[in-house]
């Protein structure tokens, strides 16, 4: 048995049991990984059904799936799953049918067979005598073929929208337009086109526009430095602000140093009588 399988207790003597009191109804049996499968005739399932639960102790039909075989005669499997709450064991039950045989229901079993049928004939078609509700479960309304049928298109046949226009849903045939193998590696999605700050640093240069200068060719030339040269560029740097400031400093204080007459014919003014204020005379 596989090892990462969940183990459940052996029932000894199961299959010879089941086989024994199914009787001709037996089509087929199979054991794998610790699972028992019976396959019965189509007509014999409701019987199959109540033997393992009255008898075997069988007490829940947990599901009811089915198979779709395109290349056989009876191309459809339904798989009966059940639960035996008793001895923690499963067990399946299998029948086989075409697209026009019906096969009996569970529904006087299991009410909740109801819904599982229902499953069974939305995606594979198959229809179940004597269920008094037999009709799509999973897909819409009007929908056409069966989903999980082999030879389902895998487009659909119809495809819906909501029509801003009409207030509804449209169903249509289903269009495979080539504007959906436009692919765009930006953005996976088509939506407006927002312009965000630095946007326009991707735009491509306009027409005239000013280009950069090449790069140049020749190899940048060194001129040598005499000594001289040398010698004033070692001195310490000075900015133009300084030296006017040093410039100016000089000059405003020897204009103060002037006398007061010579400070008159430079300003274009007269000299008057009024004696001139030296150090220590306070009048």
């Amino acid at each position: 048995m596989i090892s990462h399988l969940p183990r459940m207790p052996e029932r000894e003597g199961l299959a010879e049991a089941v086989g024994a009191a199914l009787g001709s109804s037996l089509v087929a049996h199979k054991e794998q990984v610790g699972e028992h499968t019976f396959t019965v005739a189509r007509e014999a399932i409701v019987d199959a059904a109540r033997t393992l639960r009255d008898q075997f102790g069988y007490q829940q039909l947990m599901e009811i799936a089915g198979a779709d075989y395109p290349a056989r005669p009876e191309r459809f499997e339904v798989n009966y799953h059940f639960l035996s709450l008793t001895e923690n064991h499963r067990v399946r039950l299998k029948v086989m049918t075409d697209e026009d045989t019906p096969v009996p229901s569970l529904t006087g079993l299991w009410p909740v067979a109801n819904w599982l049928e229902r499953e069974v004939f939305d995606l594979y078609g198959v229809t179940f005598s004597g269920h008094s509700d037999l009709r799509r479960i999973l897909t819409d309304y009007g929908f056409e073929g069966y989903p999980l049928r082999k030879d389902f298109p895998l487009t659909g046949n119809v495809e819906m929208r909501y029509s801003e226009a009409e207030k509804r849903v449209l169903y249509e045939p289903v269009a495979l337009p080539q504007d959906f193998r436009t692919f765009d590696f930006l953005t996976p999605w088509e939506g407006p086109e927002y312009r965000l700050p630095g946007d326009e640093k991707a735009e491509p240069q306009a027409p005239g526009a000013p280009s950069p200068a090449p790069a140049p060719t020749t190899p940048p030339q060194v001129k040598p430095v005499s000594a001289s040269e040398k010698r004033d560029a070692d001195k310490p740097y000075a900015t133009d602000n300084e030296d006017r400031g040093v410039a100016g400093a000089a000059e405003a204080n020897a204009e103060a140093r002037k006398p007061a007459l010579e400070k008159a014919s430079n300003a274009g003014g007269t000299v008057t009588d009024v004696p001139e204020l030296k150090p220590g005379n306070k009048k």
